[in-house]
């Protein structure tokens, strides 16, 4: 199965269409994470959906970023809209801490990183 994030941007406005897209695949929501990092000094966090695969062969992850404060140092009405979103759906979100995107060469390389995580936490299926 192949499993990928799709970056929606980095949590200003598109962060809204990430709700939209969670609460219009209600039935296929999976996960709702916050991924905490420091870029430049700035506490900062990415949000994700992760939804359950299509047709058991692609599985779609979808991310905001790195574009909103760290709700754990300064709390903010976009994590808080995030939240809102997950709690709807009767969900919570998973926060981890993570390396940032700029730590790695390439930010498919960021993204082989995250899945790797998930994959080892088991919040989406190994690889097959």
């Amino acid at each position: 199965m192949i499993q990928r994030f799709i970056e929606l941007g980095e949590g200003y406005s598109d962060l809204y269409e990430l709700i939209e897209l969670a609460h219009y695949n209600e039935q296929r929501i999976q996960h709702f994470l916050a991924f905490h990092t420091v870029v430049n000094d700035r506490p900062v966090t990415s949000l994700a959906v992760v939804l359950k695969p299509a047709r058991e062969k692609f599985q779609p992850l979808y991310i905001c970023r790195e574009g909103i404060p760290d709700p754990n140092h300064v709390p903010n009405k976009r994590f808080e809209l995030f939240e809102q979103a997950a709690k709807a759906q009767g969900r919570e979100v998973i926060q981890m801490d993570v390396k940032p995107s700029s730590f790695f060469a390439e930010k498919d390389l960021y993204y082989q990183h995250l899945i790797a995580i998930l994959r080892l936490n088991h919040y989406i299926p190994p690889m097959q």
